[in-house]
């Protein structure tokens, strides 16, 4: 492997969690869940695995949410194949008594979601929070695509996320239920900014993130990789779950 590939393919592989237990803690306004009885799903990004949104997931638990992880295998098959994976494990995971059901994504897996979800929507879906989607493609794939290395490390979903009209995400189409979208403006990855040339995460341009029919879009000073480590990613997507719009006052 170059040095020039290494620094063009490792950033889209950073794998390694923080310790929950070593995160910051948070307060939220939002008012206890445990007596509506919702659940929240979260389905983490590509290359990544459920234990990347697993503080996250605890401050949702820390307001009375039922979490679930998912987890599916994002390196080696496609979006679709993820979708029917993802929805055999709602199905396991899925009690019944569940008043809504919720998502949170976090870059491939909003993808993912919504591909699950046009196929196999629960009738009591509630809201879906997704961060730093690519639901318009990404240029940095475009750049990419043909590079062997990156094609081998990201596998078949990640010749899919490109923002050419005929890419998976552009496919998908708009969406009836109700989205709330937090991007990314800040980049850890001066190359692929770059090659963005516009407000992004590193990864994605935070126009690209944009999606038809969504409820509410929300800007935050966080990059890709770990933006679901961030307090206020947190705070905004608890917001939403709980009211359907992001806070525009959240510090």
């Amino acid at each position: 492997m170059t040095m020039t590939f290494a620094f063009q393919v490792l950033p889209w592989l950073a794998m390694a969690p923080l310790s929950g237990d070593d995160a910051p803690t948070m307060n939220s306004n939002n008012p206890p869940a445990s007596a509506r009885r919702e659940c929240v799903f979260m389905v983490h990004g590509l290359g990544r695995t459920k234990l990347s949104l697993r503080w996250l997931g605890h401050q949702f638990e820390t307001q009375g949410y039922r979490v679930v992880h998912l987890s599916y295998r994002s390196t080696r098959q496609s979006v679709w194949s993820s979708a029917e994976e993802l929805q055999a494990q709602l199905a396991e995971n899925l009690t019944g008594d569940e008043e809504r059901v919720h998502f949170v994504t976090h870059s491939l897996g909003g993808i993912v979601v919504r591909a699950c979800l046009q196929k196999h929507r629960p009738d009591n879906l509630g809201r879906v929070v997704m961060l730093g989607p690519p639901n318009q493609g990404s240029e940095v794939v475009d750049r990419l695509s043909r590079n062997p290395i990156y094609r081998l490390a990201t596998g078949p979903a990640g010749q899919e996320l490109g923002t050419a009209a005929t890419s998976t995400p552009n496919q998908l189409g708009p969406v009836d239920y109700e989205v709330g979208i937090i991007a990314g403006s800040r980049s850890g990855n001066p190359l692929f900014s770059s090659w963005i040339r516009e407000e992004c995460d590193g990864k994605v341009s935070v126009k690209r993130t944009g999606l038809e029919g969504m409820r509410d879009q929300i800007v935050v000073p966080s990059a890709h990789t770990f933006m679901m480590r961030s307090r206020e990613v947190a705070a905004q997507a608890l917001h939403f779950i709980a009211r359907g719009e992001f806070s525009r006052s959240t510090k």
